[in-house]
């Protein structure tokens, strides 16, 4: 098991350095691409430029005529990348790829024509021999070139998500794997306590016959009941759970008076549910059962052999409330959370799979939520367990 768990990870590894490496070549070669046609597009506006310059050098002193054909031609082939041409005084006379509202506006000209000079080296574009009189083109990356660039990335972005669904799904096969398993186990273990709980159950009567103490006889019968509750239990998990309207003071309070006679005599067990009124919900009485049992024996673990317990009943127009609360050890405020995963525990014994469950039957059978509401180092923990209320006829 322990070399099967290394070579995993070891696979893990390999797969993680090899998906970093494709992605640095792809980023490495789509650099390399990007870098060449920013070179192109550059070299194309200067062979641009200098025509321009030579088309005019013969023709005008100072102004350019805009409308050349061979000019007209040279722009059509340069017609993915945006630019600016002025004066001197950098006052506009064309542009291309340029919005209007950047032309009319002074403030945004002026911006765009910061950000086209930080992309690319400005080119004068001279006439003649008159030094004075010059066109400037200022010149940004066109649309394909700025694709190219942010093209690793989207292409990163898309292998680390196609990388996450994987492993989601990896993830949720392996969870339905094990959920699988732990379906069995405990369909199994309800079979295997099927015989010895029918023996018990007939040397329960046999007892009832004897010239013996009938009050040991009877909670001798209080235990087996229980227990044959737990196979039921046990033997519903992965089933169809219906459920039904119950009295949630009766339901929680049959499990209060169990755990009351059995409890060490340094704690007490406080129970309001049967001075109130009643309230219903609908729940599978035996699987709620288990939780609430599950939420007192861990409070009853928490107090150490000394404290209080104290199981309250509270309901409004549309939910019903119990909560345990307890005088015990408490839990870390970064650990409420994580109780209620699989295997989690702070206990030196036990699999960590109690509050699991419970929460599974809770909010997946009887769509409800449980939670831990208030909890202290050395002062105690609150779990809040809230349903559906259904109304009484």
């Amino acid at each position: 098991m322990k070399l099967r768990k290394i070579l995993s990870f070891r696979n893990r590894l390999v797969v993680i350095a090899v998906g970093a490496l494709l992605g640095t070549l792809s980023l490495l070669y789509t650099n390399n691409m990007a870098l060449r046609l920013r070179e192109k597009e550059q070299h194309d506006v200067a062979l641009w430029a200098h025509a321009m310059e030579r088309l005019n050098r013969d023709v005008l002193r100072g102004s350019i005529q805009v409308h050349d054909p061979l000019v007209d031609d040279l722009i059509s082939n340069n017609n993915n990348i945006p630019f600016i041409i002025t004066n001197e005084r950098l006052e506009v006379i064309t542009s291309h790829l340029i919005p209007d509202e950047v032309i009319d506006h002074p403030d945004r000209l002026r911006e765009q024509i910061e950000r086209f000079t930080e992309e690319n080296q400005p080119l004068q574009v001279r006439f003649g021999w008159n030094a004075e009189h010059y066109h400037i083109i200022f010149y940004g990356k066109s649309a394909l070139l700025k694709s190219l660039f942010y093209f690793p990335y989207v292409q990163i972005l898309a292998i680390a998500v196609f990388v996450l669904l994987v492993f989601i799904a990896f993830r949720s096969s392996k969870q339905d794997e094990q959920n699988r398993v732990w379906i069995g186990l405990a369909k199994e273990t309800a079979h295997q306590l099927g015989t010895p709980t029918s023996s018990l159950l007939g040397w329960i009567e046999y007892l009832r016959s004897q010239p013996i103490d009938q009050t040991a006889v009877e909670e001798m019968n209080k235990d087996l009941t229980h227990l044959m509750k737990i196979v039921d239990r046990f033997s519903k998990i992965g089933s169809e759970t219906p459920l039904t309207p119950a009295n949630i003071n009766e339901v929680v309070g049959g499990s209060v008076m169990y755990f009351r006679k059995r409890i060490p005599r340094n704690v007490t067990l406080d129970y309001n549910g049967l001075a109130i009124a009643p309230v219903e919900a609908n729940i599978n009485v035996a699987l709620f059962e288990w939780v609430v049992e599950n939420l007192m024996k861990n409070a009853l673990d928490a107090l150490q052999g000394h404290g209080a317990i104290s199981v309250r009943i509270l309901s409004n127009e549309t939910q019903v409330i119990i909560e345990v609360k307890d005088t015990g050890k408490g839990i870390a405020k970064s650990n409420w959370k994580r109780i209620f995963e699989p295997g989690f525990t702070t206990k030196t014994r036990g699999w960590g799979l109690g509050l699991s469950l419970s929460r599974r039957i809770i909010e997946e059978y009887h769509q409800g939520k449980i939670a831990v509401v208030e909890s202290e180092i050395g002062k105690g923990t609150t779990f809040r367990i809230t349903l559906k209320r259904t109304q009484q006829a």
